[in-house]
């Protein structure tokens, strides 16, 4: 979630102190990575250009044949599930589309070690920033809670990402984590606790019955002792929620109570095997603009929602419902025109930003081209870096919410 940290946060964080270096070397690999891409994403255009011309005379001595099939998701992340690499249809039904608008964020980045995380607010427990393997996390230790502020009443269309280690041997009754709207307890008929532990998810509520839903076997055992996320789409009464690509509940009346809190519920214990770890926490408004109408209207839209692993350019799977929308709007309008911007946060030297963001701007375009059948003549691509920030670098909100893709009417 770094919020966007991916499926091994060890791993990534591992890798991306060696990008953090501000050596002119690693400037030049990051520029080779953008030329390289932008390479790639013309070879991409011109093998479609004369497989269209080919099929074009093809077609004029015989009948039109049917339309391909829809193409493959982009290559799972470098730490993900290998079932995602090896089946890239996994990805086929993820719909979940990250909120553009940050109400609270934090990975306890800026938190001390040994401290309760500042953003948070404290109710009861064993609580407290620990740094495991050079990554800060908030560890569990005991029955714990605590509360999310999001600074005002929940909007009717928000989303909810928790990433979360679960501990490597089975514990904690029927839950690792649970989280509600509110500062109290409910589970009422206006208020619905979801709780989640690496053998499957649960709704408890008094105004309806609703099952479990169990994770498949093989996948349990990949949700313990790594990072899991979860993540929550709510609009209006409508209520969905995914454990990494999987959606285990497509509900469309659950009453989740609108509050300025969520409560969030740990279950670990002092066992160092059966801890619990947050590793980050993202709570974001969905803006109602369907991207042409914001295009059309602002002559730009911006979204978090299109994922990359740390320092790094490749696109991640959980990205494609984000790139499906784009491809479907520039089909539905041929001729419009689009500028793909990156830009980063702050954090690492301002020319390594600079590159990075130009090559993920580039690798956008490449998945857009090569994935969605899109023109590349009709997408140009540039990296701002940290030099057009949304929202001030002081925070760790204000660092989400500026690690962000904009896509800009031409």
């Amino acid at each position: 979630m770094r919020f966007l940290r991916l499926a091994n946060v060890l791993l990534a964080m591992a890798l991306g102190a060696a990008v953090s270096e501000t050596g002119s070397a690693q400037v030049g690999a990051l520029k080779r990575r953008a030329e390289e891409a932008k390479k790639k994403v013309d070879a991409a255009a011109s093998k479609k250009g004369a497989a269209d011309s080919a099929k074009k005379t093809a077609d004029s001595s015989k009948a039109p044949t049917a339309a391909p099939s829809s193409p493959a998701a982009p290559e799972a992340p470098g730490g993900g599930a290998a079932s995602a690499k090896a089946d890239p249809k996994i990805w086929e039904n993820y719909d979940f589309v990250p909120g553009s608008k940050v109400l609270f964020y934090t990975d306890f980045s800026d938190d001390k070690v040994g401290n309760f995380a500042r953003g948070l607010r404290y109710i009861g427990g064993q609580l407290d920033v620990v740094d495991r393997d050079g990554v800060k996390m908030l560890r569990s230790t005991a029955r714990s809670q605590f509360l999310i502020p999001v600074g005002k009443k929940l909007p009717q269309r928000f989303t909810l990402e928790i990433d979360v280690i679960a501990p490597t041997e089975p514990c904690c009754g029927y839950e690792a984590i649970a989280f509600e709207g509110g500062a109290e307890l409910d589970r009422g008929d206006k208020s619905a606790e979801i709780h989640w532990h690496p053998n499957g998810t649960g709704i408890i509520t008094s105004a309806r019955g609703i099952g479990d839903a169990n994770h498949p076997e093989a996948m349990q055992e990949q949700l313990r002792g790594r990072v899991a996320h979860i993540r929550v789409l709510m609009d209006s009464a409508y209520f969905k929620l995914y454990t990494n690509e999987r959606r285990m509940y497509n509900i469309p009346d659950l009453a989740f109570r609108r509050d300025s809190v969520i409560r969030v519920f740990v279950n670990g214990t002092e066992d160092a095997n059966v801890a619990v770890f947050v590793t980050g926490i993202r709570v974001a408004e969905s803006e109602t603009d369907v991207l042409y109408d914001a295009l059309a209207a602002k002559g730009r839209w911006a979204t978090q929602g299109i994922l990359f692993a740390t320092g790094k350019a490749q696109v991640q799977p959980e990205s494609r419902p984000v790139l499906k929308e784009i491809a479907a709007t520039l089909k539905q309008h041929g001729d419009l025109k689009i500028l793909i911007e990156g830009h980063t946060d702050n954090v690492g030297a301002a020319a390594s930003n600079l590159a990075l963001s130009d090559a993920r701007a580039a690798a956008i375009k490449a998945a857009l081209v090569a994935d969605f059948g899109i023109e590349g003549a009709r997408i140009t691509t540039k990296g701002f870096g940290d030099t057009k920030p949304a929202a001030p670098n002081a925070t760790a909100t204000g660092r989400a919410q500026n690690r962000r893709v904009e896509v800009v009417k031409q």
